[in-house]
């Protein structure tokens, strides 16, 4: 009895250690992915996008007539190239180039003096300028900024007089530009925004010659101003 005892024992084991064995050759599952979290979103890196809008310009020309002030609106577009940096948190800093070239034209006649009834008209063909901003990114995808710095435009002036040029300025004039706006990242690399600024590009001076007999022959001088303001939508791409 104690023999057939043992060997019962001995074959419980030898089967034991048998299932243990396949059991040890089956394969096991593997553990399920988890994909790493996404990088943080941040502003920092350099970008190129396009942007679209209106322009919005005043121009004056002060001569012995008086002044003649004129506003006038028109298209505007181009593209921007930058970079901008993000520290301490939700801080961001930046610079921006921007060209646009633009269809703001207007017109306005001399009221009085020896110009009187002379039509001056402006034109501005293209703006460019280069800022430095500085924005807050209130929530990770958004970022309000303001920007300031230098503007140049290609603006002229011409008065005609019964259909005759008698009197230009035309040149790329330089000035300021301050202005804000917002942009969002809506996708990896992709980011809009809408924004506004405003332009000052000074005064030219210039001569309008008239006929002999007037009283400020043979030319009467004159000085023309010229601001502007935009209000632009436009997108980026962004390399981090």
């Amino acid at each position: 009895m104690r023999k057939h005892s043992l060997i019962l024992f001995a074959a419980a084991a030898i089967g034991l250690a048998a299932s243990q064995a396949s059991a040890a050759d089956l394969p096991r599952k593997a553990p399920a992915y988890m994909p790493p979290p996404p990088p943080p979103m941040t502003w920092t890196g350099c970008y190129f996008g396009g942007n679209i809008g209106g322009a919005f310009g005043n121009a004056s020309l002060s001569g012995p007539g008086g002044t003649v002030s004129t506003d006038g609106s028109g298209f505007a577009g181009g593209g921007q190239i930058g970079c901008d940096y993000q520290f301490s948190g939700g801080w961001v800093v930046g610079i921006r180039n921007m060209f646009d070239g633009t269809s703001n034209k207007r017109s306005g006649t001399i009221g009085g003096g020896p110009l009187g009834g002379d039509v001056v008209n402006f034109n501005n063909q293209w703006f460019d300028t280069l800022t430095a901003r500085l924005g807050y990114s209130f929530q990770p995808a958004w970022l309000l900024y303001f920007q300031g710095g230098g503007a140049w435009a290609h603006t002229s002036t011409n008065i005609t007089a019964g259909g005759v040029q008698i009197g230009q300025t035309s040149n790329t004039r330089s000035g300021w530009t301050i202005g804000g706006g917002i942009e969002w990242m809506f996708a990896p690399h992709w980011s809009a925004f809408l924004e506004g600024n405003y332009m000052d590009f000074g005064s030219r001076d210039g001569t309008a010659f008239t006929p002999t007999g007037t009283t400020c022959a043979p030319g009467c001088a004159f000085s023309a101003k010229a601001t502007e303001a935009n209000v632009l939508v436009g997108v980026n791409y962004r390399f981090f």
